[in-house]
């Protein structure tokens, strides 16, 4: 993947605010791991057993319903992943990942069309981030730049929806960069909530894969700011949303 496709999207979220963000989804990331010890002490095997066999009766109406509600949610700004990792506890992997893949792919499409039909304004106040220079980014390397936006958790979620949206980005780019781009972050957020009460190696390989996506968005971001302090119109202005990264 070009440097550029990549820099030339995140420049317009490269605030101090941003790095601050990162680094608090490192604190959330320990935060679940802490969660999940505890959870894992005080739930046995046999809990956890009813709790998904609960799952199983609600049958297919029950999964749809929660791919609608995730779907429904990934229009606003609010977090997801902490119903990302319930999924995964109540659901287990395969079903939870299914889930979580189809209501963020659905929730994405949906808010790509309502961000070419609200308008640029109307976004901003949604969104409370910028989108002026998103279009000619994504004109140059559309499907590479919504994917290295979609890797990196350093840019909104909600925000490259809903401002991919205004741009001249083909849909079949904006389709398959985030199509690509949500798998890592969902199968680990995923993994922490299904193998979170077992502590084996699934569940620290979701903890490695979370933290070296976090990672790079506070190195993304160091970098992005310091090449932002030497131009003079690089400063960029800080995105207000409430969460960045993955599905």
């Amino acid at each position: 993947m070009s440097e550029g496709s990549v820099t030339s999207m995140m420049r317009v979220f490269s605030g101090a605010r941003s790095g601050r963000r990162v680094w608090l989804r490192l604190v959330l990331l320990l935060v679940f791991v802490a969660l999940a010890a505890v959870v894992g002490v005080l739930v046995g095997p046999a809990d956890l057993a009813q709790v998904r066999a609960w799952a199983t009766g609600v049958g297919v109406g029950g999964a749809m319903l929660f791919v609608v509600a995730y779907a429904g949610l990934t229009l606003t700004p609010a977090p997801k992943n902490v119903l990302t990792v319930a999924a995964g506890l109540v659901w287990g992997f395969w079903p939870a990942l299914a889930m979580v893949y189809i209501g963020a792919l659905l929730g994405a499409a949906a808010s790509f069309i309502l961000g070419r039909w609200l308008g640029r304004e109307a976004v901003e106040r949604l969104t409370g981030g910028r989108v002026e220079r998103v279009d000619a980014a994504l004109a140059r390397r559309g499907f590479l730049a919504v994917l290295g936006a979609r890797l990196v958790p350093l840019i909104p979620f909600t925000l490259i929806n809903y401002g991919s949206g205004l741009t001249s980005v083909r849909v079949r780019d904006y389709a398959l960069g985030t199509a690509v781009g949500i798998i890592p972050g969902s199968v680990a957020y995923v993994a922490l909530g299904a193998f979170g009460l077992e502590l084996g190696p699934p569940f620290w390989i979701a903890v490695s894969v979370l933290g070296a996506l976090a990672l790079a968005g506070v190195i993304a971001g160091a970098v992005l700011r310091r090449r932002s302090g030497s131009r003079p119109d690089g400063g960029g202005t800080p995105d207000r949303t409430g969460e960045v990264g993955s599905a």
